[in-house]
Order: structure tokens, then C-alpha cells, then sequence
């Protein structure tokens, strides 16, 4: 069986106690030799028995172990004061912030016409000419600004410009080929590009314009001189036919 669990309370019988002072403090001594040996430590171990009896072990030296000790201690104890005196820094440079942010809000909401009671005449006139300078500021600003952007666009204005100027260029080119072109087509005995689109207006006047007043006359016929037997025969011919048909014409005019 295992042994039991021990409450751990003082020791009420001097016999007993004294013998478990005896045990635990080798045991102890015990560990921390093995504690300095095994894991490289420097230890100093400082025990005092109820009688007042002083036991101790030091791995190295007890003068050395509590110079090194009080040394650590006193520089803990040092940067606790000033992590404290930090603190302290900290919360003044943050009350004075916070001061600083309030007087901020405050001018800005006078900047902004609001909790003006409290103001002196004095007072009021500073905040008006604050307010004429920051006017002043912001209107140099904005022409600043309207000139940088009209000299931009004065920049992309010539850029286009120049832009269509090549284009009229390239628009011309196109114009003087396509007429070479052309005539290379037409050759020296074709219709030129002009007179036959005005032939085709000219056709097109005649087609569709069918509201224009037409007057209808008899004429003579016209005699051209000629000495040819064939023209003449022709000419007699027609002569007769048109005579013909003006007296049919005429007779059906009668009878109607």
C-alpha cells in the first residue's frame, strides 16, 4: 500500500518535529546539490531550525551567492521605480493630451460659430482674423488647383489638336489615292467621277420630277442641207407621217 497523504500543518509534538526537521532538511540539501550539479545552478540554500540553529550549502560560495542576490535584487527593485516613475510620465503626458484635445474641440467648434457667449471683443476680433487667414489660404489653394487643371487641359487640348491635324493629313492621303485610283479605272476615254454623278442627278431630277408643267407645241420640222438622195427620201417621209398624224389629231379633236 501506498503511503498516505500528509497534511501539511505545523507539528505540535517538539520530538517529532525535530525528527522531521532532521529528514526534510538533508533531503532538501540533498536536491539542491543534485539541483547545482545536474542543471549548472548556482545555489545558496540558508536554513534556520526553531532552536535557531543556522544549516546551509552553497554551491559555490554563500558570500558570492548573496552579493550576486542582493545585486539582482537591487536592480528588480530599481526598474520597478522606474517602470513606476514611467507610469507616472505616461499619465501626465496623457492628461496634458487630453487637455490639449479639449482646447482643440473648443477652437474648432468657435470656428465654427458655435459657444461664442464666453468670447471677450477681443476674442471675437483674433477669431475673425483667424478666419480671414484660413479664408485666404483656402482661396489661394483653389486657384492653385483651377490653374493646374486649366494647364491641363490646355495640354490634352493641343494633344488633340494635333491629333486631328494628323487626321485631316491621313484623311487627304486617302483622297488623292482613291482619286488616282479612280482615274487609273476610268482611263483617258472614261466618264470622270464628277460628271457622272452629276449625269445621275441630272437622271434622277428627270425621274422624279413629275409635278413640273409640261408645254406641248407643233413645230416645223427643220431642214438641214444635204445632198443625199437617201437623207432626202428620209426627210419626206417624216414630213408626211407627222402631217398625217397632226390632221388625224385634229380630226378626233372635232369630233369629240
Amino acid at each position: 500500500m501506498g503511503r498516505g497523504k500528509i497534511v501539511i500543518r505545523r507539528i505540535d509534538n517538539s520530538t517529532s518535529r525535530q525528527v522531521t526537521f532532521s529528514k526534510r532538511r538533508s533531503g532538501l540539501l540533498k536536491k539542491a546539490k543534485e539541483l547545482s550539479i545536474l542543471c549548472d545552478a548556482e545555489i545558496g540554500l540558508i536554513v534556520f531550525s526553531s532552536t535557531g540553529k543556522l544549516h546551509d550549502f552553497s554551491s559555490t560560495s554563500m558570500n558570492s551567492v548573496i552579493e550576486r542576490y542582493n545585486k539582482v535584487k537591487e536592480e528588480h527593485c530599481q526598474e520597478m521605480m522606474n517602470s513606476a516613475s514611467e507610469i507616472k510620465f505616461w499619465q501626465r503626458e496623457a492628461a496634458s493630451l487630453r487637455q490639449q484635445l479639449q482646447y482643440m474641440q473648443e477652437c474648432h467648434r468657435q470656428l465654427l460659430g458655435e459657444e461664442l457667449s464666453g468670447l471677450s471683443i477681443k476674442d471675437l476680433q483674433n477669431l475673425e482674423s483667424q478666419l480671414e487667414k484660413s479664408m485666404k489660404g483656402v482661396r489661394m489653394k483653389k486657384e492653385q488647383v483651377l490653374k493646374e487643371e486649366i494647364k491641363e487641359l490646355h495640354v490634352k487640348g493641343n494633344f488633340i489638336q494635333q491629333e486631328n491635324i494628323e487626321l485631316h493629313k491621313k484623311i487627304d492621303r486617302i483622297r488623292q489615292e482613291n482619286a488616282g485610283l479612280q482615274k487609273k479605272v476610268n482611263g483617258p476615254g472614261g466618264i470622270s467621277e464628277e460628271n457622272r454623278l452629276c449625269h445621275i442627278g441630272h437622271g434622277t431630277n428627270n425621274v422624279y420630277d413629275i409635278h413640273a408643267p409640261t408645254n406641248l407645241q407643233l413645230s416645223q420640222p427643220q431642214y438641214q442641207k444635204s445632198n443625199t438622195p437617201e437623207v432626202m427620201n428620209l426627210r419626206l417621209k417624216s414630213n408626211q407621217t407627222y402631217y398625217t398624224n397632226a390632221v388625224k389629231t385634229k380630226e378626233h379633236k372635232h369630233a369629240d
